[in-house]
């Protein structure tokens, strides 16, 4: 069993290792490989209106399993639609944990006042997410033309996925 709730600060020291190592690839995140610890969590911690964590078993000691944020995509007049981060342990890829935190960020964000969601970088190569978006109804609304840097591939496109909620 697993329980998706709201990450605390307690929960940082279990949800760093899985972040650093998902961003270290260079193939879906634009945070640098590089970045720092106090970087990351000042953007995935931080910056958010809310930061979640799946923890195996639902318990405070079971294995971090997936965590995600969720903000609004613009300050102000735009900050109707939200935008959110998603990051799956690899031993839990493939078991639905990313289409359940995008599942319960939706209805997270229906209840935060979000009337819109919106994926602004969606690098073109990660098809499983890409393929996973557009089965939970979003839809490729623009593609930025070699907008990702790819730490194997080079420069690939992107895209900006968008759903209207509610």
């Amino acid at each position: 069993m697993t329980v998706i709730r709201l990450c605390e600060e307690t929960d940082w020291p279990a949800v760093w290792p899985l972040l650093r190592a998902t961003f270290e690839t260079g193939d879906t995140y634009a945070f640098s490989p590089q970045s720092t610890e106090a970087e990351i969590h000042a953007a995935w911690m931080e910056a958010p209106r809310a930061t979640y964590v799946v923890r195996e078993g639902g318990t405070d000691d079971g294995r971090v399993l997936g965590t995600y944020f969720i903000k609004p995509n613009q300050p102000g007049l735009g900050s109707h639609v939200c935008n959110c981060g998603y990051v799956v342990a690899p031993e839990a890829q493939g078991q639905g944990l990313a289409s359940a935190m995008c599942e319960h960020s939706q209805r997270e964000a229906i209840t935060m006042g979000f009337l819109a969601m919106q994926f602004n970088l969606v690098v073109s190569t990660n098809e499983r997410a890409v393929r996973l978006w557009k089965k939970l109804g979003f839809e490729v609304v623009a593609t930025l033309p070699g907008a990702f840097r790819h730490q194997r591939l080079g420069l690939v496109d992107a895209f900006v996925m968008f759903k209207t909620l509610g």
